[in-house]
C-alpha cells in the first residue's frame, strides 16, 4: 500500500470515532494552550516593558540613589539611608569623566498642574529639572522651538520645554512656543515642545515638562531630593569601561571606603531588561512544568486509546495483512493516527493560547504579539508526543499474526 493511502485510512479511522478522538486530543489542547498562553502574555509584557524602559539613549546608563527594583519596604528603607546625590557631586563627576560624550543631571517631581488662562491640565504632570545633556541622554528631541542651554541653567531662567500632551491640552489651536504657563504659582516661558514619544502600557510618555535644574532647585529646594546622573558613551566598545570609570570616580567623590558597597545604583536599558527577564523566567519555567505534566498525561491517554483501537480493529488488521499489507504500512497507519491526534490538539491549543493570551495581555495595555518560537516548539512537542506514545501501539498492531487476527472476534 502507498503511504498516501495509509494516511487516508488513518484519517478516516479518526473521523469514524469523533468523540473518542475529541476526548483524546483534549489533554494535548490543555498542555499546549498553557505553554502558548503564558508565553504570549510574557512576550507582550516584555515587548511593552522594552518600549517603556528604553528611555535612555544608545550607550547610556544612569546613576541614582535607589535601585530600579527592590524586595519590599524593608529593602527600600535600607536604601533610603544612603546620602542623596547632589548637584555638586554631579559637577565633580562631569569634570572627571572626560571619557564620556555627555554627562547630564536630572531631578523629578510628580503630580503637577499646568495652566494658562482658563485652560489647565490634570494634576498628573511629571516635571524634570535637568541640565542640557539630559536631552540627548534621554532621547528627547525638540520638535518646535529649542531646548535650554548651559547659559539658561546658570542664569536660573524660568524656561520650560513641554511634552506633546501638555501642548495639545493648553494650546490646541496655535504654537506653544513663546507662551507663558503657570505651575505652582510660578510663571514659565515655553521655549520648546518635545517630539511625541508614544505610550507604554497604555500610559502616555508625553505628559511631562523639563525646566533648568537650577530653576527646579530654586522652586523646590536644593536638597529636597536626590539627583539622577545620566552618562552617554561615545561607542559600544568603551561602554562597559565607562561604567567602571564612572563608578570609581563617584566612589571617590562620595568618599566610599575601600571594600564597602556602592551607596548608589547604576542601571541601563540592558540591565533593566536582564532583571525583567530574570523575573519572567520563573513564571515561564512554572508554566512549562505544568504543561509538561498535562502533556505527559495526554500522551498516556493517547497510548491507551491507541491500544484500545488496535484491539477493536484486530480483525481489520488481519484482513489488510492477508491482502498484502506489510508491517511497515500498519506501523505508519497507527503512528499517523497518533501524530495526527497530537497535531490537531496542538494546533487548537496554539490558536486558543495566542487568542486568550493576547486578550489577557491587552487588559494590561500591552501590544499584541505572536510567540513564533514557542509556536514552533509547540508543534514539535506534538510530533514528539505522537511518535513517543504512538510507537508501542503501532508496533503491536504491525506485529499481529494475520491468521490469529482473522480468527479474532
Amino acid at each position: 500500500m502507498r503511504i498516501l493511502e495509509v494516511i487516508k485510512i488513518a484519517l478516516a479511522s479518526l473521523r469514524s470515532n469523533k468523540l473518542r478522538s475529541a476526548l483524546t486530543i483534549l489533554g494535548i489542547v490543555v498542555g499546549i494552550f498553557s505553554i502558548i498562553a503564558i508565553s504570549t502574555i510574557i512576550e507582550m509584557l516584555q515587548k511593552s516593558i522594552q518600549e517603556g524602559v528604553s528611555m535612555l539613549g544608545q550607550n547610556t546608563f544612569q546613576i541614582q540613589k535607589f535601585p530600579v527594583f527592590n524586595n519590599g519596604p524593608n529593602d527600600r528603607a535600607s536604601f533610603r539611608n544612603r546620602p542623596d546625590i547632589t548637584l555638586e557631586e554631579y559637577y565633580q563627576l562631569k569634570e572627571k569623566l572626560v571619557e564620556a560624550k555627555y554627562v547630564g543631571a536630572e531631578q523629578w517631581v510628580f503630580g503637577k498642574l499646568f495652566k494658562v488662562g482658563n485652560r489647565e491640565t490634570n494634576p498628573n504632570i511629571q516635571v524634570a529639572g535637568t541640565t542640557p545633556e539630559a536631552f540627548p541622554n534621554n532621547k528627547w528631541t525638540v520638535e518646535d522651538g529649542r531646548a535650554f542651554n548651559d547659559r539658561d541653567v546658570q542664569r536660573y531662567e524660568t524656561y520650560v520645554v513641554i511634552g506633546g500632551d501638555i501642548a495639545k491640552k493648553l494650546f490646541p489651536n496655535f504654537s506653544a512656543v513663546g507662551q507663558t504657563v503657570t505651575m505652582d504659582g510660578h510663571k514659565l516661558k515655553v521655549i520648546g515642545v518635545l517630539e511625541t514619544q508614544g505610550g507604554a502600557f497604555g500610559q502616555s510618555q508625553d505628559n511631562f515638562a523639563v525646566i533648568p535644574i537650577t530653576t527646579f532647585q530654586n522652586f523646590y529646594g536644593k536638597h529636597s531630593r536626590s539627583i539622577n546622573i545620566t552618562v552617554m558613551g561615545h561607542d559600544k566598545d568603551s561602554y562597559n569601561e565607562l561604567i567602571d570609570l564612572a563608578s570609581g570616580y563617584l566612589r571617590t567623590i562620595r568618599k566610599v571606603p575601600a571594600g564597602k558597597p556602592d551607596n548608589f545604583e547604576i542601571f541601563s536599558n540592558e540591565s533593566m531588561l536582564t532583571q525583567i527577564n530574570n523575573i519572567t523566567a520563573g513564571v515561564r519555567i512554572g508554566s512549562v512544568v505544568i504543561a509538561a505534566i498535562a502533556l505527559l498525561a495526554a500522551g498516556v491517554g493517547i497510548m491507551n486509546i491507541m491500544l484500545v483501537s488496535v484491539t477493536e480493529r484486530t480483525r481489520e488488521i488481519g484482513i489488510r495483512k492477508a491482502v498484502g499489507a506489510k508491517k511497515f504500512n500498519i506501523l505508519i497507519q497507527f503512528l499517523t493516527e497518533a501524530v495526527t491526534l497530537c497535531l490537531m490538539g496542538g494546533i487548537l491549543g496554539i490558536i486558543l493560547g495566542i487568542v486568550i493570551g493576547n486578550i489577557a495581555g491587552s487588559l494590561l495595555k500591552a501590544s499584541a504579539v505572536i510567540p513564533i518560537d514557542w509556536v514552533i516548539i509547540g508543534v514539535l512537542l506534538c510530533v514528539i508526543i505522537g511518535v513517543t506514545f504512538g510507537t508501542y501501539p503501532a508496533y503491536k498492531a504491525s506485529n499481529l499474526d494475520p491468521i490469529e487476527a482473522l480468527r479474532y472476534e
